[in-house]
């Protein structure tokens, strides 16, 4: 008896919350293309409301690099896509900044973090429809639409996607290949055409991924979703040994063509030097208002294992978690549909490593949180179905069918809105709400905002030559640099050769989320027994604070020393036994940034105010 391929089973596809979008596709374009608007516009909100961070300076200086010298090593620990796309936007907003237009209406300029930041917004917006695409893969469009909401309208993704690193590239790209890689399984198991192309799309988009974060789990995953079905005999999803291997050269072929520095034995150096943490410039995280040690294989011993299950319920909007808890035991009915184990994978082979890793951030969470705006979608759908089954009338059920998708994703806006600019310091009423901002991450909550007005600060009331100490040498020496005191010192804080040479007229910057095991003594001192001459705000946090050293403060700082370092200060940002910054010096970098000269005389107004006390 012949044997008959069955498609895989998946949920089904037929919309039941929202009738309209079997009228057509103009409804739904229209609802997705809103989605991204909106998501764009918060994404882009006062987007340089806050100072670049310690990890975008150095993309900053590596766009500098390119431009002086071409491709070169700089920053090579992490590939190139992301710089490369940061550099066309630095270029682009440096030729508009020259332009007459701009020149007669100055406050049309851009900043150099809006344009660092640029392409990372762009492509989290864009992220709410590949995220759908792949959703309705697995789904359904009704779930893909309510996830999609969920994570155009999330302050934490909107956050994540502020920020100049790689992780919202990473997941960009990975959503998109998996696209082409679930397409090209429903036109294999239907019969329907040919799957060949959806192959050969899905491989120039995995190297994309790669070159965009060296991160092969989230691919290990896609692999293992195919591989679950290949042991059924009646499976035409099978790319076969030669396919397979020009799967994976096509995929090394992107690789390389959109992360040309990866030729570069430069590039090398530096990937092996960071995975040997010889560019670890700090010793600690603080989590929760303890410190713990910061290096990935310490696994247990380092952040603890429930890191990220304390971000989800204390960084998500409220209905969003509930919906999510709904959703979860869902994931086990065979009902939903193999499109669950998709999901399986990418949690287990993508995410879950991290879990008992020592070193984490927030931002690693990126990748697997469209995970939680789908869970929490099935579960939105679940419950609103079980309303419906209450009522017989035909208009209620039709009303009832949308308002709880509608209240939870309105939810979701509200919580974006009332967050806006600072999105990363949002905290749910499960977590104390805005008394409690910035209590729990810190470092990745606060990354630096509040840095530079403390810095402008500085440079209007400093001696001449006068040292500035803090935990983020190369960035505070760039941004004195763009208040015109390039004469005065930014050097560690934490290095006690550095501090052996403070004196009397110098400065010590307390920054939140860059207290770590070698300053704690000195930062909690003078939180106790001194009052700070400026204190930066973020909403209503305070997030730095300079104090000026005096008969009275500075003993403080001569009576610590630290026995010892866990790690070597970057040399790049060390450049003298003081432990004096200097910026890398490319000659680029000025020139690069020089558009944002005209309008860095005022601060970003509410988002940071200055409180200048008296000494």
């Amino acid at each position: 008896m012949p044997v008959t391929a069955t498609p895989a089973v998946t949920a089904k596809l037929r919309p039941e919350l929202f009738p309209a979008l079997l009228l057509g596709r103009r409804w739904l374009a229209c609802a997705l293309a809103a989605l991204v608007m909106v998501g764009f516009g918060l994404r882009a909100k006062e987007l340089s409301a806050e100072s670049l961070s310690e990890d975008e300076f150095n993309k900053l200086a590596a766009v500098a690099d390119y431009r002086a010298n071409g491709l070169t090593p700089a920053n090579g620990e992490h590939p190139f896509l992301m710089k490369a796309l940061q550099t066309v936007s630095v270029v682009l907003a440096e030729h508009w900044n020259g332009t007459s237009f701009v020149a007669a209406r100055p406050s049309l300029a851009g900043p150099v973090e809006t344009a660092l930041r640029l392409p990372g917004v762009v492509c989290g917006a864009l992220t709410t429809l590949v995220l759908y695409l792949l959703t309705a893969e697995l789904f359904g469009s009704e779930i893909a639409l309510i996830a999609a909401a969920l994570w155009a309208l999330d302050p934490a993704a909107i956050g994540f996607n502020r920020v100049a690193k790689e992780d919202t590239f990473l997941l960009f790209f990975f959503l998109l290949a998996n696209i082409f890689w679930l397409r090209s399984q429903r036109v294999a198991e239907a019969g329907t055409g040919d799957p060949r192309p959806y192959y050969l799309a899905t491989a120039i988009t995995f190297g994309a991924m790669f070159a965009s974060k060296y991160m092969p789990g989230y691919f290990a995953a896609s692999i293992a979703y195919y591989n679950i079905f290949q042991d059924i005999p009646a499976t035409r999803w099978r790319l076969g040994r030669p396919r397979y291997l020009l799967f994976f050269t096509i995929i090394g072929v992107s690789f390389v063509l959109l992360n040309l520095p990866i030729l570069l034995p430069g590039t090398w150096r530096a990937a092996l030097s960071f995975a040997s943490y010889k560019r670890v410039g700090h010793d600690s995280y603080e989590f929760m208002g303890q410190l713990y040690t910061h290096t990935l294989m310490n696994w247990l011993r380092g952040v603890p294992w429930y890191f990220y299950l304390v971000f989800v319920a204390v960084k998500l909007p409220p209905l969003t978690i509930v919906a999510s808890l709904t959703g979860l035991p869902l994931m086990l009915r065979r009902r939903l549909g193999d499109g669950r184990y998709f999901l399986f994978f990418w949690v287990l082979l993508g995410f879950l490593p991290f879990v008992p890793a020592g070193g984490k951030f927030t931002r690693y969470f990126t990748p697997v949180l469209p995970v939680v705006h789908i869970i929490a979608a099935i579960g939105i759908v679940f419950v609103a179905r079980k309303i419906v089954q209450l009522f017989a009338h035909e208009a209620t059920q039709r009303y009832l069918a949308r308002a709880l998708p509608a209240l939870v994703v309105m939810a979701a806006l509200w919580s974006a809105i009332n967050a806006a600019p600072h999105y990363r310091l949002y905290t749910n009423v499960f977590g104390g709400g805005q008394p409690r901002a910035g209590s729990y991450f810190p470092q990745d909550e606060f990354y630096d905002t509040g840095l530079r007005e403390a810095l402008t600060d500085i440079a209007h009331h400093a001696r001449a030559g006068a040292h500035v100490a803090n935990e983020t040498p190369a960035l505070a020496a760039y941004y004195l640099q763009q208040a015109h005191r390039p004469d005065l010192v930014s050097v560690s804080l934490s290095e006690p050769a550095a501090r052996a040479e403070l004196g009397a007229g110098d400065f010590v910057i307390a920054a939140r989320g860059r207290r770590y095991r070698s300053n704690d003594t000195i930062l909690s001192t003078l939180s106790r027994t001194a009052v700070p001459i400026f204190r930066s705000i973020v909403g209503a946090t305070s997030a730095v604070e300079v104090y000026l050293l005096d008969d009275q403060t500075l003993p403080i700082i001569v009576a610590q020393r630290v026995a010892t370092l866990t790690s070597a200060r970057p040399s790049a940002q060390v450049a003298s036994k003081t432990g004096a910054a200097q910026l890398t010096p490319l000659p680029a970098l000025p020139r690069a940034l020089a558009m944002e000269q005209t309008m860095r005389t005022q601060a970003s107004g509410a988002a940071s105010k200055a409180i200048v006390a008296g000494p």
